[in-house]
């Protein structure tokens, strides 16, 4: 997420030298099976992006770490999200609606872009701020003394945010610092530094997109966006790709659809070459009579022995 959170963040100096680690996951989930971080904190100042190992994981000017859910269905389940150390809630936010975010609904978010939100400060001068919670769940006030794991809210998709994800920030003297590398350095990877005190395994194979379409395409098409569809009509038909990057043989692809109706359709399809780039596609054909019209969400998660690398969500409008 690349807004600026008014109220929220504000900017100062980055931080000289890294703390010792003291974050712990700030969701209730299993990771790499319930949840996966989909984006980390853009490393590169410039126009493009990449992340804390010089990866494609990010994009430009996302200023936090995107953990993400397995499907939006999942909201459903009321998922936890924890503070992620001992410290004070400085400041919340509630009331914000939770729905895809969309050009049409910006005007009414400007300045609540991280939707529904937590701060906390820590007693070694960093803060977190947890964003895009479901309206009504915020279960903490200013001024409350938590500790690590304490609840604080549910994961929703409320301000600028189209999946079920939680946006965390980590702040010190208002700067963002990126928890997997906390130190800024002139050259680029990981050195190994992070402020994590739990596991997060980090593959360089994840997904560029997921989108829908309505015939199949080529890998020109893919690379372009030329493929990507928002809308259709009841007759076309509807086909859901992942785009990969760094696949490796075996790999596995699942593709998950829902309409109105509910499921549409559910696939798992395993890469029998790893290549640099590869996309893959599964659909239905229009049933008899068209699909019913409406939103219709897809999701695309790949996984390498049973744990989840990356997930991406697609949506598209059936009129």
């Amino acid at each position: 997420m690349r807004a600026t959170y008014v109220a929220l963040i504000c900017a100062s100096a980055v931080p000289a030298m890294a703390e010792a680690p003291f974050l712990q996951l700030p969701l209730d989930c299993v990771y790499g099976e319930t949840c996966v971080v989909e984006d980390y904190v853009d490393a590169d100042p410039t126009d493009r992006q990449h992340d804390f190992t010089c990866g494609l994981k990010s994009r430009n000017g996302h200023r936090g770490t995107d953990f993400a859910l397995m499907s939006d269905a999942k909201l459903a389940d009321n998922v936890q999200v924890l503070a992620a150390a001992d410290g004070v809630v400085q400041v919340t936010r509630d009331g914000v609606l939770d729905q895809p975010y969309t050009a049409a609904i910006a005007p009414q978010l400007k300045g609540k872009e991280c939707g529904n939100a937590v701060r906390i400060g820590h007693p070694n001068g960093y803060q977190t701020l947890y964003c895009h919670l479901k309206k009504d769940s915020i279960a903490v006030q200013t001024g409350d003394a938590v500790t690590a794991g304490t609840p604080l809210g549910v994961v929703g998709m409320s301000g600028q945010s189209n999946f079920a994800h939680l946006h965390f920030t980590v702040l010190k003297d208002g700067q963002v610092v990126d928890p997997f590398s906390p130190t800024p350095k002139d050259t680029c990877g990981w050195d190994g530094e992070t402020l994590w005190l739990t596991d997060l395994p980090y593959s360089t194979t994840g997904l560029f997109t997921a989108s829908f379409t309505t015939w199949m395409p080529r890998m020109a098409h893919v690379q372009s966006g030329a493929a990507r569809r928002i809308d259709a009509t009841p007759q076309d038909d509807l086909l859901l790709y992942g785009f990969a990057f760094y696949a490796e043989t075996g790999d596995q692809m699942t593709f998950e659809a829902t309409g109105p109706d509910g499921p549409i359709f559910a696939d798992t399809v395993t890469i029998d070459k790893g290549q640099p780039q590869l996309f893959r596609t599964f659909g239905r054909k229009a049933p008899d009579g068209g699909w019913m019209p409406g939103d219709y969400t897809g999701t695309v998660k790949l996984t390498r022995d049973g744990q989840v690398l990356a997930i991406r969500n697609a949506q598209i409008r059936i009129e």
